[in-house]
């Protein structure tokens, strides 16, 4: 049986599947494609990997780790109307993260994006996504944040609070459920898991050599690491 927050996820996605990369991209003024690249960069990728990228949605990270490296990606998500559409994938898996269908050490690489907001237990569901990566293999993330610093702080509570919800409507009613939702949700996540908290979490799961970066403003964060071993 689904928890609460992993239903609510799949409903979510399942209606804004058809059309996701596009209005991503307008609503974050560009940002959404930045912080993906940035992340596929941060991996340290060689054309030998294969990578497991979970949470893959429509696949637009899985296609610019295929399209730049070479790389086999295999795409696991629990919205079978994202995955469906993903793209850059040698192999796409329905499945739920914390219950992920492969065996122990199974991937060099592993990326996750957007994920453990809609997790019912964070700390288990990254132990399941630290359990089938090798030793040594890095693991790396991109998440929503909420500015440290007060002025662009002031900035991004206007836009996300106020003009965001607005201009999500302009997409379809589907969007508009995105806009009502997501705000909060990201900082409802800024509260009950500061940066500090989700680096001890990782260190908990057995990642080591972590690396942080805020980026515009601290509006999207990057964390990285190394399996502990190999």
């Amino acid at each position: 049986m689904l928890d609460e927050r992993t239903a609510h996820a799949r409903a979510l996605f399942k209606g804004i599947a058809p059309a996701y990369g596009t209005p991503a991209e307008i609503l974050s003024f560009g940002q959404y494609g930045r912080w993906r690249r940035a992340l596929v960069r941060a991996m340290g990728l060689r054309a030998s990997d294969v990578v497991l990228d979970v949470a893959t949605g429509t696949g637009l990270i899985a296609r610019d780790i295929t399209k730049q490296y070479g790389c086999r990606v295999v795409g696991v998500d629990q919205s079978i109307e994202m995955i469906g559409r993903a793209q850059g994938l040698s192999d796409r898996v329905g499945a739920d993260a914390n219950a992920l269908p492969f065996h122990d050490s199974r991937f060099d690489r592993l990326v996750f994006s957007y994920l453990l907001r809609y997790v019912a237990d964070p700390p288990q569901t990254l132990r399941e996504l630290v359990r089938v990566l090798k030793p040594g293999g890095a693991l790396a993330s991109v998440e929503f944040g909420v500015p440290p610093s007060p002025l662009p702080r002031i900035g991004w509570s206007v836009h996300a609070l106020g003009v965001f919800p607005f201009a999500t409507r302009a997409f379809g009613p589907e969007w508009a459920h995105v806009g009502a939702f997501l705000p909060h949700s990201i900082v409802d996540w800024a509260k009950e898991w500061p940066l500090e908290r989700q680096v001890d979490m990782w260190h908990a799961a057995g990642i080591t050599e972590i690396k942080t970066r805020r980026m515009t403003f601290g509006t999207g964060v990057l964390i990285k690491g190394r399996k502990r071993g190999g």
